[in-house]
């Protein structure tokens, strides 16, 4: 069962937290049809925090419950913000249990801030559970869904030397050829990202596949490399 009071909690800071001046524009940039609060990113998460210090969920059905009751219920794009935000504690770290929720909110959410919200979450679950999530991440990166196969291309940003690179190779391979900018842009961020830990690993792959790369993800992947 949910949480009911800690949502409340949350919704009710948030709401107190609200600048109409800046939702306007938030919503203007995000392309969003959920309207917009205007708090800002890091408030939402020390309301998230606060909340979630006086009203802890006390086990792991009970914070997923909570996650997805605010998730769907959310009136505001902040509310779904402060939903990724919950996957955050303690009680979800490293628990594949929490993977169909993350599916849900990338799936359901289909907005580069939200499907990018989770990523650092895919991130720590392959980390914890290394073939079991390589196998789901080789499967996202040929869904039908662009979004699913965007959090397949990104679930190693900040892994640093913990990068498997044949994965990272395998989940941009199949979507070499797609012209969507998000999944565009996604391989050159996530070639980025892996080029401050192995720079030849990036310059190889970028020459191995030519113009296949586009000249978006290339520019991104190499931009910092001389």
């Amino acid at each position: 069962m949910a949480n009911r009071e800690l949502i409340s909690a949350i919704r009710s800071a948030l709401r107190a937290a609200a600048d109409p001046a800046r939702a306007a524009g938030a919503q203007a940039y995000l392309k969003s049809a959920m309207p917009s609060l205007g708090v800002r990113v890091p408030e939402v998460r020390g309301i998230v925090k606060g909340a979630a210090k006086q009203l802890p969920p006390g086990s792991l059905p009970e914070l997923q419950s909570t996650v997805l009751e605010l998730w769907r219920g959310a009136s505001w794009r902040e509310e779904r913000y402060a939903a990724i935000d919950l996957t955050g504690l303690r009680l979800a770290a490293g628990e594949m249990g929490m993977l169909p929720l993350y599916e849900e909110i990338i799936r359901s959410g289909a907005w580069w801030d939200l499907v990018d919200g989770v990523s650092h979450r895919l991130c720590e679950l392959l980390q914890s559970h290394r073939e079991d999530m390589s196998g789901v991440l080789r499967r996202w990166s040929t869904d039908a869904d662009f979004w699913i196969r965007r959090a397949a291309i990104t679930a190693q940003l900040g892994a640093k030397s913990a990068t498997d690179p044949a994965l990272l190779a395998a989940v941009i391979e199949p979507n070499l050829a797609d012209r969507e900018f998000f999944i565009r842009k996604a391989i050159g961020w996530a070639l980025r990202d892996y080029a401050a830990t192995d720079p030849d690993w990036v310059r190889a792959f970028a020459a191995r596949h030519g113009e296949a790369l586009s000249p978006l993800s290339r520019r991104e992947a190499l931009r910092k490399l001389r």
